[in-house]
């Protein structure tokens, strides 16, 4: 079955957001200033990081999951160093704007993942952390128990900074892998050093590539795959091309003829390369006292709006993006609908790119959503009624603040996907197939983005490849998605860029399930360690033992 929101969600949107600016409109005299995180892109737990040793672990990706592994192996006492690769965002989605954590049954928060969020309710039962309203005027406060989803970006980057200096994390910033030369194996299919562009070598024991992109996985020899496989190779459903029903919020209307897109669009089921679209999931507020206007960005061109004004022509909404309430009068705004901060399309060589290609991809994505936001807010093309709406919206004071109040990270929803001796497919996230090796948990829905326009064949433009199709229920991850073939290498850990068909990696590729497997990752690497073995042959009892001990959900 699929929808175009989760029930899950749908049910408490008009509520929140009720409750969240009626309340703000009643309290927002006598605000005290906020409070702002800076340098928190260069935190460390350790000042002096000896880069010439053999470090137990070499955790490569300053994300969340990367930190989070890296706590677990400083908890055990094994010498672990975290590299954030040079221009990435530490703590990756989770302290750039994603608020809203993508989870169906918060029971499936384990491990030191449940803590993070334990920590972010935390957080909030300090009174000292409102500047606007408090704890109890907020209603996601006390919905999830012990645990806080919803949350403000810097309220997450408080709470990372908090693990990384408590457990002495070293944290190196200024290096990231050399793309050509930078992985070195032994003969035993061991990394056993990874180089940086700088020419610095780092050795290890075992590794993690904790990246968004897998480019320690990818160099490294192993397997992996780019975009969407057919319907076939995996016998799945809802792989490779998915044309979007006409009455989804995310299609266009008919009516709207441009030239410059897709024709003859190939059946339904055809795999290719494209990937869904990226955006920047932005923190926005309307409180006048914390509030930055948005400016035109440079090298603006309202030709990029083309699409926008034509839809304009057709569409008698305001709704182009989400304004889901954080606290302190803030948001976590994603797309919505068939035109909005999704740059559809722009991304497709993100994945396989060089450094230099994905800064541009990265840049490019930044102009054209500031410039989408002022679009709304002051083109003369746009409706009175749309630009008096979003001119109330602006960047916070206090979030971003070394990045001119921008998040740091680009939401990188997909790129490489390792192929291991387990593949996760739609027949496991459906509940058909029911993974015996399980280290974490999965449970939200199948989910995809925009990835392409096309023109149908009444000439109209349309939008290809959104869908979300429900988990009946929690799933569980195998551990063998999260380690290469034997035969490739024998001391890596992939906690992101997993094993899984693209379809389950659409329901796979959330922040708690990437912390979570981060965990999994860093105990799976003690074992590994600590009997001299290698990480495919770690016994899962042994895995399963520890995992469970650590309060980590298994099913």
């Amino acid at each position: 079955m699929s929808t175009d929101i989760p029930f899950f969600k749908l049910r408490f949107v008009p509520f929140l957001i009720v409750c969240f600016f009626s309340f703000y409109s009643c309290c927002k005299d006598d605000i005290p200033e906020p409070k702002a995180i800076s340098k928190f892109d260069t935190t460390s737990g350790l000042k002096d990081i000896d880069v010439k040793k053999q470090y137990d672990v070499v955790v490569y990706g300053g994300t969340a999951a990367g930190i989070i592994a890296a706590v677990e192996l400083s908890k055990s006492r094994k010498s672990v160093l975290l590299i954030k690769p040079l221009n990435t965002a530490l703590g990756g989605m989770t302290a750039n704007g994603l608020g809203i954590t993508d989870v169906v049954n918060t029971n499936i928060l384990g491990g030191l993942t449940r803590d993070f969020y334990k920590s972010i309710k935390e957080y909030y039962s300090n009174s000292q952390n409102w500047f606007i309203g408090n704890a109890a005027n907020y209603a996601r406060y006390s919905y999830d128990g012990d645990v806080m989803i919803w949350f403000e970006p810097k309220a997450a980057q408080y709470v990372l900074r908090d693990l990384i200096v408590k457990n002495a994390i070293p944290v190196l910033h200024t290096e990231r892998l050399d793309l050509q030369n930078g992985v070195t194996k032994n003969s035993l299919n061991a990394i056993t050093a990874i180089k940086m562009e700088s020419g610095l070598i780092i050795q290890g024991k075992i590794f993690i590539d904790a990246t968004y992109e897998g480019d320690l996985m990818a160099k490294s020899g192993v397997s992996y795959a780019v975009g969407r496989e057919s319907n076939s190779q995996y016998n799945e459903q809802t792989n490779g091309v998915q044309r979007i029903y006409a009455t989804s919020r995310n299609q266009f209307p008919n009516g709207i003829k441009r030239l410059g897109y897709l024709m003859n669009l190939p059946p339904n089921g055809t795999g290719d390369k494209k990937i869904q679209a990226f955006c920047f999931r932005m923190c926005l507020t309307n409180a006048p006292e914390n509030r930055i206007k948005i400016e035109k960005p440079a090298g603006y061109d309202e030709n990029d709006y083309d699409l926008l004004f034509e839809y304009l022509k057709l569409y008698n909404g305001n709704t182009f993006f989400d304004l889901m309430p954080l606290p302190n009068s803030k948001t976590d705004s994603n797309n919505f609908g068939p035109i909005s901060t999704n740059y559809v399309g722009k991304n497709y060589n993100y994945p396989e790119g060089n450094y230099s290609e994905r800064e541009m991809i990265i840049a490019d994505h930044k102009r054209y959503q500031i410039g989408f936001l002022w679009t709304l807010a002051n083109h003369p093309k746009v409706p009175e009624r749309i630009r008096d709406f979003y001119k109330e919206w602006g960047l916070p004071k206090d979030e971003f603040i070394d990045n001119g109040n921008w998040p740091n990270q680009l939401y990188i929803r997909e790129a490489r996907r390792m192929i291991s001796e387990y593949v996760i497919t739609e027949k496991n996230c459906s509940g058909k197939i029911i993974a015996d090796q399980g280290v974490a948990m999965g449970d939200y829905p199948m989910d995809s983005h925009i990835v392409q326009r096309y023109i149908d064949q009444n000439g109209n433009v349309k939008n290809e490849g959104q869908f979300m199709a429900r988990t009946p229920k929690p799933y569980p991850i195998d551990y063998r998605a999260i380690v290469p073939k034997q035969t490739e290498c024998t001391n890596l850990f992939v906690p992101i860029c997993l094993s899984a068909s693209r379809i389950a990696y659409s329901s796979l590729r959330m922040e708690p399930v990437y912390m979570s497997l981060g965990q999994a990752s860093a105990v799976a690497a003690i074992l590994a360690l600590n009997n001299n073995i290698t990480v495919q042959n770690v016994p899962y009892e042994n895995l399963r033992n520890s995992l469970l001990e650590k309060k980590v959900v298994l099913q």
